[in-house]
C-alpha cells in the first residue's frame, strides 16, 4: 500500500489535534442548500450559517452516484470498484462485508493519534451476521423486492441475539450506533448497537410501508418508528459528544455522522412537515438542516467550537426535486447517474481561526480525498487511501500542488466510468455494432467529453470534435482501472 501523503506536500498539523466532526446527508443534492441555492425551495438557516463562517467548495464530489460504492470511498480512501462492488450497492444480508479486516479506514488512521471515533448512522457497507444452526446465507441474486425463496428464507435463519462482525467497532471504531442498510427503507429495521441489535426484529413491515417506493420488505423491530430514525441519531451523536468530555476531555474526537435523510421513503417527523415549499422530500433536508443545528449547539455547549473541524456533505446527488426546485441545482442528472447531478455535492468545513469565514473554493475535491487529507491534517502515517489526495491547503485559500494533473474517478449505478482530469470530463462510451471496440477507433465507440470549465452542466459533447483528448482520457482511465491506484499515475 502507499503511504498517505499523497500529494507531495508537507503535513499540516496543528500543536493541538482538532476534533472532527463529518455530518453526510443521505442523497442531498448540490441545489438543495440554500448557500448553493439562493431559489432553493428549502430553509437551511444552519448550514447556511456553518458556510458563513467557513468555507464552502463549489466542485465537491461523491466517488459514486449511490451510497454504498460512496461510502466505502469516504471511510477507506479507495474506490468502490477496486473490490467485489462493480455496479450499485450492497443489498441483502447475504452480502459480505466490502471493508477487509486489515485495511485503514479513517477511524483507525486516526486511533493513532488517540482519536476517540463512533460511526452513528446509515452503515451500509456490509456486516457478517450469525445464523441460527449453522445456516449458510444463499445469493439471493438482488431480488429484494420479491420477499419470498431465498430471500425470505435469508432472513429467518439470522440469529438477531448473536453479535454481528467486521462492522465499525472491528474497522477502528470505539462506539455504533447505526442501521445495517439504507436506514428507512433496507430490512432490518432496527437499530444496532455496537454489535447487537436494538431489541430482536420479529415482525413484518407494515403493509402502508412497504407499498412506498424503494421500501423493502422485511423483520422490524417492535415500534419502528421510520419517522425518527435522525432525531436518534442526532441524540446518540450528542451523547458520544458528552461522553468524551466527562470521561477524557483530552483526547481529540472523531465523529462521523451519516443520517439518513433526505433519502426515501419521504416521512419526515412532525415537527419538519410542511416545512418546505419542496415537499416531504424537502422537509427531510430541514431534518439535516435540525441536525447540524443541534451538533453546533452541543460543540458550543462544552467550548469546543474552536478546535474541533466541522463538516457537512452528502453521499451523493439527490433524486428530482419537486415544486419546480432544482435539487441538483443546474447540473445534469440526478442520484445513480453519471453526470454531475449525480455526483457534485454540497460540502461545506468550519474551522474558527484556520478556515477562513465566508469563502469559497473551486478546488476540485473528492470524499475519496478524506483519508490523505486527515492524514496530513493530525501526522498520521498509516497505509493505505491509494485513491486519495492531500487537499488540506484548499480548506486553508491554499493552491493545491499541480490540482490539474489530478484525477478524480466517477462511477454510476450502472457501473459506468468517468474520469477527470482538470476541466476535462471523460464518460466512457459504449461500442457501437458487433465489433469489439478500439479506443483509437472512434468510429466504433461514442462517449461524452466535456469542458467544465466553459460547460459546467455538460450541454456541449466533445466527444467528435477532441478526438485526441478522447484517446487521452480514454487511455488514462484504462490505465486507472488496471493500477491499484490513482495518485503515483
Amino acid at each position: 500500500m502507499l503511504a498517505c501523503n499523497n500529494s507531495k506536500q508537507s503535513k499540516d498539523t496543528t500543536k493541538e489535534l482538532p476534533n472532527i466532526v463529518f455530518i453526510m446527508a443521505d442523497d442531498m443534492g448540490y441545489g438543495d442548500v440554500g448557500r448553493y441555492n439562493p431559489q432553493s425551495a428549502i430553509p437551511t438557516p444552519n448550514m447556511d450559517k456553518l458556510a458563513s463562517e467557513g468555507i464552502m467548495f463549489t466542485d465537491a464530489h461523491s466517488p459514486s452516484s449511490v451510497c454504498s460504492p460512496s461510502r466505502y470511498g469516504l471511510l477507506t480512501g479507495r474506490y468502490s470498484w477496486r473490490t467485489r462492488l462493480k455496479k450499485a450497492v450492497l443489498l441483502g444480508y447475504d452480502e459480505t462485508p466490502l471493508i477487509d479486516e486489515d485495511r485503514t479506514t479513517l477511524a483507525s488512521l486516526l486511533k493513532e493519534k488517540g482519536y476517540t471515533s463512533a460511526s452513528i448512522g446509515k452503515w451500509h457497507v456490509g456486516l457478517n451476521w450469525q445464523t441460527k444452526n449453522g445456516y449458510e446465507l444463499q445469493d439471493d441474486l438482488n431480488e429484494s423486492e420479491d420477499y419470498s425463496g431465498i430471500v425470505r428464507q435469508n432472513e429467518e435463519n439470522i440469529d438477531f441475539t448473536k453479535p454481528v462482525s467486521r462492522g465499525p467497532l472491528d474497522l477502528g471504531f470505539d462506539y455504533f450506533f447505526g442501521t445495517f442498510g439504507c436506514s428507512t427503507s433496507d430490512p432490518p429495521y432496527t437499530f444496532i448497537e455496537n454489535k447487537h441489535t436494538v431489541g430482536i426484529p420479529s415482525i413484518l413491515i407494515a403493509d402502508s410501508l412497504d407499498q412506498l417506493p424503494g421500501v423493502v420488505k422485511g423483520l422490524m423491530v417492535p415500534n419502528w418508528s421510520e419517522e425518527n430514525v435522525d432525531l436518534e441519531f442526532t441524540q446518540k451523536a450528542t451523547e458520544f459528544i458528552d461522553r468524551t468530555q466527562k470521561t477524557n476531555n483530552k483526547k481529540p474526537f472523531f465523529l462521523y455522522l451519516a443520517l439518513s435523510s433526505p433519502h426515501i421513503p419521504f416521512l419526515p417527523p412532525g415537527f419538519a412537515k410542511g416545512k418546505s415549499k419542496e415537499g416531504p422530500r424537502g422537509d427531510l433536508v430541514t431534518v439535516v438542516d435540525w441536525s447540524v443545528g443541534r451538533i453546533m449547539e452541543t460543540l458550543e455547549q462544552y467550548n469546543l467550537s474552536k478546535n474541533t473541524l466541522v463538516i457537512v456533505t452528502s453521499d451523493n446527488g439527490p433524486r428530482k426535486g419537486a415544486n419546480t426546485h432544482l435539487s441538483a441545482g443546474n447540473f445534469k442528472g440526478y442520484k445513480g447517474s453519471i453526470w454531475e447531478g449525480g455526483h457534485r455535492v454540497p460540502f461545506i468545513a468550519r474551522w474558527p481561526g484556520h478556515i477562513k469565514k465566508g469563502t469559497t473554493s473551486k478546488q476540485i475535491i473528492s470524499l475519496t480525498d478524506m483519508f490523505s487529507t486527515f492524514s496530513n491534517l493530525t501526522g498520521t502515517t498509516a497505509a493505505g487511501g491509494e485513491d486519495s489526495y492531500n487537499v488540506l491547503p484548499a480548506f486553508f485559500g491554499q493552491e493545491v500542488e499541480e490540482s490539474d494533473k489530478q484525477i478524480r474517478i466517477f462511477h454510476s449505478y450502472k457501473g459506468t466510468f468517468a474520469i477527470r482530469m482538470g476541466k476535462w470530463k471523460y464518460i466512457e462510451g459504449e461500442t457501437l455494432g458487433d465489433v469489439p471496440g478500439d479506443s483509437e477507433d472512434l468510429t466504433k465507440t461514442f462517449g461524452e467529453l466535456y469542458d467544465l470549465s466553459t460547460d459546467p452542466y455538460e450541454t456541449n459533447n466533445l466527444w467528435e470534435s477532441n478526438p485526441q483528448k478522447v484517446l487521452e482520457l480514454s487511455k488514462l482511465l484504462l490505465e486507472c482501472k488496471e493500477s491499484e491506484s490513482v495518485v503515483n499515475l
